[in-house]
């Protein structure tokens, strides 16, 4: 937002008032996008469900004009390079189904091939989204991890909601980090890698300095 935050909260804090900084609320012409950043990947066999226990190592700031760009930015500072063509594996709780609905179909219109378990290709079956059905790793091979390990996925959109489909999909997000595939395990996540990778696709990611903004 263009102000010493830290800096105006430390001298708030040693007794200095804050209406002494003046401040106002600003009209700001660009969007913000905090990532965390989570050292999965130096910790062979753990899980990336996140929990209230774990602790960021870092975190990187992704801005742009509009929040799709911005998000498309902050991933990729965050080491997740967003696919723009490829095969995206799908498999979502039933209440987040009707959700991803949309994006989806916007995604196979730009050319994007679409891989799903049982239940979640039955359902885009039954909405006339073309895509293909592809095993669990319990339902034998070839499966969803040889398909990862083959660089034949690009994203991975999972989200759980029992412990069974927790632990059943714990080998895919395991892999998807080795692979260095990006995943996304909540609906927010989802929507939001959707938005990015159709800003991807239609305008050019461009750098400018943090100074440009103001």
């Amino acid at each position: 937002i263009g102000l010493p935050v830290a800096k105006i909260a430390a001298r708030v804090m040693a007794g200095e008032s804050l209406a002494s900084f003046k401040l106002k609320n600003k009209k700001l012409n660009h969007v913000a996008v905090k990532e965390a950043v989570f050292p999965f990947n130096r910790f062979p066999g753990v899980d990336v469900l996140l929990g209230p226990e774990m602790r960021s190592t870092g975190e990187v700031m992704g801005l742009d004009a509009t929040f799709d760009m911005a998000y498309a930015k902050a991933q990729l500072g965050a080491g997740m390079r967003i696919p723009r063509t490829g095969t995206i594996f799908v498999s979502v709780k039933d209440q987040d189904k009707p959700k991803i609905l949309a994006p989806i179909r916007n995604l196979v219109s730009l050319g994007f091939k679409i891989v799903a378990t049982g239940g979640t290709q039955r359902y885009f079956v039954e909405k006339n989204v073309p895509s293909t059905k592809i095993n669990k790793v319990r339902e034998g091979r070839p499966n969803v991890v040889d398909a990862l390990k083959d660089g034949e996925i690009q994203p991975v959109l999972n989200t759980t909601e029992t412990t069974t489909s927790q632990s059943d999909s714990k080998p895919i997000r395991q892999t998807a980090l080795l692979q260095k595939v990006p995943y996304y395990t909540t609906l927010a996540g989802i929507l939001a890698v959707a938005k990015a990778i159709v800003a991807q696709r239609e305008g050019k990611l461009d750098v400018r300095a943090l100074q440009d903004y103001f």
